[in-house]
């Protein structure tokens, strides 16, 4: 069984006290006991976004070190003060318009948005002056508590004006572990049969439930990527990918769409060998398991990303493939090591705070671990030029 980098697979007793939201449960179990079992892209949707007990709908955001997961903007403010260079890189690519929007999805309380403008700032960036950002966020009460974080800062102005999200925007559009947390549809491979697996409840219980699939557009799409699953083998296909590339395209006048996530091209991730259960996780108090129907509203559940089918709504979308490479050499084409070896150099870094930036920096790039993520960009009314730099190491080494 693969494991997500940096966790450890542990359903141990220690996290029975979390339980789960009881009245959520009730709510799925009376969709079911209404219309029957139902997609588990259905019932993710639900044990994430739920409005009133969903994942997602908390309070407080979830990643962190003292959340249920780590993100890499969590780990160190280093990783936003790399993508703070390649941001500068693509406004001074666009010309440098002003403004210039950082529209990010899944904002949370904007710790990468913070580390990004702090980094600009401290280079004085001319870039810093017409940065605007704009938060898109599915819990309303985070947008709050980023705005009281920015007045705090006294930069009220980096918020970009609310009542203008959703107008088409000249800047980047930033997604880091977004398209994971999409709801997933779960299939399996009988006698060569492809069957859904669903959601079902019995005796309080609920169950996986295996029948013909929903909508043809599952078999659809592996057959768009030439995949055949092996008999008893399991996978998940997220059909949300294509309508959300499509939204956050229609979003973009100009400039660069980046996307951040663990995945793998379609042939890897639907390996026989490597990926037979497929990749559906859950997450819950920095451990991962993989049973979905236990903690339901208070753990996170995720599965990798289909790349081929990213890049494919990329384009059908009418955005221009800049490139697909690693975290880690996205990073180190964006300068990561300079920066260490900044911190080092600076008389008032300490032996304790240099350790921890090392650290984390190692593991960002570690291949077994975060460095592995994929780093997808695509852009629309984009000029042609050398790639850019986080792209530049892979493509240079081709």
């Amino acid at each position: 069984m693969e494991l997500t980098p940096g966790l450890r697979r542990d359903a141990g007793p220690d996290l029975d006290a979390v339980g789960q939201d009881d009245a959520l449960v009730a709510r799925i179990e009376d969709e079911i006991g209404r219309a029957g079992p139902i997609a588990f892209a259905r019932f993710m949707e639900l044990a994430l976004y739920d409005p009133a007990g969903g994942y997602y709908r908390a309070a407080a955001a979830r990643p962190g070190h003292d959340g249920d997961f780590l993100t890499a903007p969590e780990t160190h403010p280093i990783f936003g003060a790399a993508l703070a260079r390649g941001l500068e890189e693509v406004w001074e690519h666009l010309g440098r318009p002003d403004p210039f929007v950082l529209r990010e999805y899944g904002a949370g309380t904007g710790t990468l948005a913070l580390a990004i403008l702090e980094r600009l700032e401290l280079d004085g960036s001319g870039l810093a002056r017409v940065i605007r950002y704009d938060p898109i966020e599915v819990e309303p009460r985070r947008l709050q508590t980023l705005a009281e974080r920015l007045g705090a800062l006294g930069r009220s102005d980096f918020m970009f004006d609310p009542g203008s999200s959703g107008q088409t925007i000249v800047g980047a559009i930033l997604g880091n572990e977004v398209l994971d947390a999409l709801p997933t549809h779960r299939v399996v491979v009988r006698d060569g049969r492809l069957l859904e697996i669903l959601v079902g409840s019995r005796d309080g219980r609920f169950t996986d439930v295996e029948a013909a699939p929903t909508t043809p557009a599952l078999a659809a799409r592996l057959a768009d990527e030439g995949i055949a699953l092996a008999d008893g083998q399991r996978a998940e296909i997220c059909l949300d990918l294509e309508p959300w590339i499509a939204h956050a395209a229609t979003g973009m006048e100009r400039g660069l769409l980046l996307l951040i996530d663990y995945g793998y091209p379609a042939p890897e991730l639907y390996d026989p060998v490597r990926r037979r259960d497929g990749t559906l996780r859950a997450y819950l108090r920095q451990r991962v398991h993989d049973d979905p129907y236990r903690h339901i509203g208070r753990q996170d559940l995720t599965a990798h990303v289909d790349v081929t089918a990213v890049e494919r709504a990329a384009a059908a979308a009418g955005l221009v493939h800049l490139g697909t490479t690693t975290q880690a050499e996205f990073l180190v084409g964006l300068g990561t090591q300079e920066l260490l070896q900044a911190i080092q150099a600076d008389p008032a870094t300490t032996l304790e705070v240099y350790l921890a930036v090392r650290s984390a920096v190692m593991r960002l790039l570690d291949p077994g671990a975060m460095g592995r993520f994929r780093v997808m960009g695509f852009a629309r009314d984009w000029a042609d030029g050398p790639p850019l730099a986080g792209f530049a190491y892979r493509l240079g080494a081709r």
